[in-house]
């Protein structure tokens, strides 16, 4: 299901993905369930951070990871933006989907960068990869974007389903009908991968909380040294 190229393992030493495929769940615009699990979250995250501004936020060491992989691109980690509107604005998690509002939850909770994709969208195997600078693929806001070089991606066999930079394709992305549905996570070097299966436990709880019959299919966190290198 999840392979890793020779040149991802070089380009991004110490680095690893995560990835949760959960099947027979549903995807509804809204859920009790998951409206008093959100509404949970983000009074614990107020509490969390009380007390801390911005340059806080900044220095806590997984922004500080990722704040340092985004600017290699002149980009801003939208994550810790997201946390600030919670904290700072008053902000609630948006109210768009179920399987969307999970990667949104667990992103805020735990700030590594997460996509969600319609599994049976995908054409396995989902590979992960680094960005030569010559592929495009359709973003979720519809854009054709050519992706800038040396990004992580995951790809499949149609194309892009997500890097970095610019986020998750339209091509797979989940709908109202989605059932099958896969979580995979971008970890740059310096995140611990007890951080990342506890952020794949996030997801698996949160969608079995409005969808109990869901079955984990993978639950894994990936890395040069845990997969088939092509």
């Amino acid at each position: 299901m999840f392979e890793i190229t020779t040149a991802w393992k070089s380009a991004f030493p110490g680095a690893h993905a995560g990835v949760l495929v959960m099947r027979d769940a549903f995807n509804p615009a809204q859920h009790p369930s998951l409206e008093k699990q959100k509404a949970e979250l983000e009074q614990t995250l107020r509490e969390q951070y009380a007390g801390r501004d911005r340059s806080a936020l900044t220095g806590l060491p997984i922004l500080k990871i990722f704040r340092e992989y985004y600017l290699r691109f002149k980009k801003t980690y939208h994550v810790q933006l997201q946390l600030e509107s919670i904290l700072f604005k008053g902000k609630s998690i948006p109210s768009v989907a179920a399987l969307v509002e999970v990667m949104f939850m667990a992103e805020m909770k735990n700030l590594l960068l997460t996509a969600v994709h319609d599994l049976d969208a995908v054409q396995l195997p989902l590979v992960l990869d680094v960005t030569r600078g010559t592929e495009s693929y359709q973003t979720l806001q519809g854009e054709t974007k050519t992706v800038k070089p040396g990004d992580m991606m995951i790809s499949d066999g149609t194309g892009i389903v997500s890097n970095i930079i610019y986020g998750p394709d339209r091509r797979t992305q989940v709908t109202p009908q989605t059932r099958n549905a896969v979580f995979t996570v971008y970890a740059p070097s310096g995140i611990d991968e007890a951080v990342i299966l506890n952020h794949l436990q996030d997801m698996e709880i949160y969608v079995k909380g409005f969808a109990p019959r869901a079955q984990t299919e993978v639950l894994q966190v990936l890395g040069a040294e845990h997969n088939v290198v092509r």
